[in-house]
């Protein structure tokens, strides 16, 4: 029985799992910010194209 303990309490596959989860939400929200932060800045490029050709019209 005190064998199985030992080997639990050395037992360290879940803490990597929760690890390895924890740094895929962190590069996730990092991605997700950056893509949000790059859309708002090309949206406002298009609108201002947009009307510059709108008012050479």
């Amino acid at each position: 029985m005190k064998n199985v303990i030992v080997r639990f309490m050395k037992d360290e596959s879940g803490a990597t799992a929760i690890e390895y989860g924890l740094i895929a939400a962190l590069i996730s929200i990092t991605i997700i910010t950056a893509a949000t932060s790059i859309g708002t800045g090309i949206a406002t490029k298009f609108s201002a194209v947009s009307t510059a050709v709108s008012g050479a019209g």
